[in-house]
């Protein structure tokens, strides 16, 4: 029970998990702002404060403004001014940002949704833009004040997002100066953005993800004119403050990023960007669920005593905190790796197929330990846990959409067993957890695993899920404990 007091300080459980965590004063400096003002305006915005869409201006001009709560700008540029996204291309390195990304996700998982995607942006763009583009339009994203731009990814279209290959209806025209885009995104997050990551099939493409290529499309055309169209906003259980809307493209500017045969590793990238941060969320957003059901069971008193102090609520809070260290070991196991792989280009090195397969656990197991975890911190709180006036039941509204951004976990467990079937990934990470867990542990769980890739096809997915939640378990487990 001494590692409990920890709950309440997203820093403090950095700290005991990585001592040598860096910007301890800037993430000192966010938490004291958000402890002492963040919160509030975070559970307004909650409640009562989701942005909406102006299409037209009073003279019938289309203009599509997205319209925020002053308190909500105060709270998102916020976040930019901090450094979430310029620190990481100006230091090379993520770790600020995902630092940044749990200590905010704290107080409130859905502001980091911007972060996220903005990131997704600059990222591309700084990586296989041409001079020219960079030249354009990086620096803005890169700002430290309040002009900063936003940047979004939009991959998604009606027919869903997992299989990219046959959804992907968008078409891109090439023309004199760049590429003309047309076609409709259906779940558009940080709509009303600046600039955005838009994946769309050349005209004359091949069928299929080899066919998918990506694109920088900003917001306003070279001649001051909108440049997409944002039909409507989308009313969803939580992230209430994210603009999430549907996007009409409509002969859209565009600027193709990197070789249009090579789209598909470009937009693995930016969603692996995605997870990462989503893992991190996660862990966050459990501790935030804990933090809240301690302080309600330390003071809530049943049978003479806080009913923290009974046995079984009691060893239910001990047995979370060994989750939620293994949970956040997963997470920042997958935020070094990509640390170490981000800018690498296809072909990818063996570390970078490491890393996709590490990705994929911690982004199927932290979110489902954060469903999880939401779920009982809810029923701590017994009756009240329900009732929306008192914010427990917020984060599980706001862990049920962790487990489906940025792919569900159906496509975690497919893609992770792929990276395993066909580069041997399992064989990497055995080989990285030897000092964390027993040979004989290790060498159960791969057995474990080869016995599975030898099933047949039908089979081998069928009980896919099984046997990558043993492994995403194992995994987290064994690096929870090097950090003890």
């Amino acid at each position: 029970m001494r590692e409990l007091p920890l709950l309440r300080s997203p820093l403090s459980f950095l700290q005991s998990r990585i001592p040598e965590i860096a910007h301890h004063d800037l993430l000192a400096t966010e938490e004291e702002w958000w402890k002492g003002e963040g919160v509030g305006i975070s559970g307004d915005i909650d409640r009562a404060g989701t942005p909406w869409l102006r299409m037209f201006d009073r003279d019938g001009k289309r203009v599509d403004e997205i319209l925020y709560p002053r308190e909500y700008q105060k709270m998102l540029r916020r976040g930019y001014r901090a450094g979430v996204i310029w620190r990481a291309l100006e230091e090379k390195s993520l770790i600020p940002t995902y630092s940044l990304i749990h200590t905010i996700s704290f107080y409130d998982p859905g502001v980091c949704c911007p972060y996220t995607v903005s990131l997704g942006t600059a990222v591309p763009l700084a990586k296989y833009g041409s001079g020219e583009l960079r030249a354009r339009f990086l620096a803005q994203l890169l700002r430290k004040d309040d002009s900063v731009w936003q940047g979004a990814t939009w991959m998604t279209e009606i027919k869903g997002g997992s299989d990219l290959g046959a959804a992907v209806e968008t078409v891109a025209r090439p023309v004199g100066d760049g590429w003309r885009l047309t076609g409709e995104k259906y779940f558009t997050s940080n709509a009303g953005a600046e600039l955005a990551v838009v994946a769309a099939r050349p005209e004359g493409a091949a069928a299929g993800v080899r066919g998918v290529a990506l694109f920088l499309v900003p917001r306003v055309r070279g001649n001051g004119e909108l440049n997409y169209f944002v039909r409507r906003l989308k009313d969803k259980i939580a992230t209430r403050s994210v603009p999430t809307g549907e996007v009409e493209l409509k002969e859209s500017e565009g600027y193709l990023l990197g070789p249009a045969d090579a789209g598909i590793y470009m937009i693995l990238e930016v969603l692996n960007l995605s997870r990462v941060a989503n893992s991190v969320v996660s862990a966050a957003l459990a501790q935030r669920a804990m933090a809240d059901a301690l302080s309600y069971a330390e003071q809530r008193t049943a049978f003479g005593k806080p009913i923290v102090e009974h046995p079984l609520l009691r060893h239910q809070f001990e047995e979370r905190m060994k989750g939620l260290r293994a949970a956040f070991a997963l997470a920042w196991e997958s935020v070094q790796l990509l640390n170490e792989v981000w800018m690498e280009r296809p072909p990818y090195s063996e570390r970078y197929q490491l890393f996709r397969l590490v990705a994929h656990l911690a982004k199927y197991w932290t979110a489902e330990f954060a469903v999880d975890t939401a779920k009982w911190a809810m029923e701590v709180h017994g009756g009240l846990g329900v009732l929306a006036e008192y914010g427990a039941e917020r984060w599980l509204r706001e862990a049920m959409i962790l487990a489906i951004w940025e792919g569900t976990s159906h496509r975690q467990i497919l893609d992770g067993m792929e990276v395993m079937e066909r580069k041997r990934a399992h064989k990497l990470l055995f080989g990285r957890l030897e000092e964390h867990a027993l040979s004989r542990e290790i060498e159960a769980m791969e057995e474990e695993v080869e016995r599975h890739l030898k099933l047949p096809t039908e089979e081998r997915e069928a009980l896919a899920e099984g046997i990558f939640r043993r492994l995403a378990i194992f995994t987290a487990e064994a690096l929870s404990r090097r950090s003890k």
